[in-house]
């Protein structure tokens, strides 16, 4: 049986964490969504977040990893496809680029939301 044959759900998930690994490993974008999502959720546990506001933020930073990962397999897709320059193949990862661009602002207006009420209280608390 090759590679790909075999079902189950534990080759799957395994499949499925390769997939992120190499995510991981190989673009700074997602790099760099994995380091401020880490920093926004040790700032949450720091300032004490309600439950329903740690569950908006792991849903805004699990989006943005999420659309991250889809738009790196959507680049894979299309650069084999098209190797070469073409200008749909081009649209195609702009627009998927777009997606992520999408969930990280919306991310950013729920951090917003949870955070900005604090610090105006903090800096109210100080001055």
């Amino acid at each position: 049986m090759g590679r790909y044959q075999r079902s189950g759900f534990w080759r799957s998930l395994n499949q499925a964490k390769r997939g992120i690994w190499y995510t991981c490993k190989t673009q700074g974008h997602m790099q760099f969504h994995i380091a401020a999502g880490i920093s926004v959720l040790c700032l949450a546990w720091w300032i004490e977040v309600s439950r329903s506001e740690w569950m908006m933020l792991i849903f805004a930073i699990g989006s943005v990893i999420s659309a991250e990962v889809m738009n790196s397999a959507l680049e894979i897709v299309v650069d084999l496809v098209q190797p070469n320059f073409d200008p749909l193949a081009g649209m195609a990862k702009d627009v998927a680029a777009g997606a992520v661009l999408v969930t990280a602002i919306q991310a950013i207006a729920i951090g917003a939301i949870v955070f900005c009420p604090r610090f105006f209280r903090m800096v109210n608390h100080f001055f």
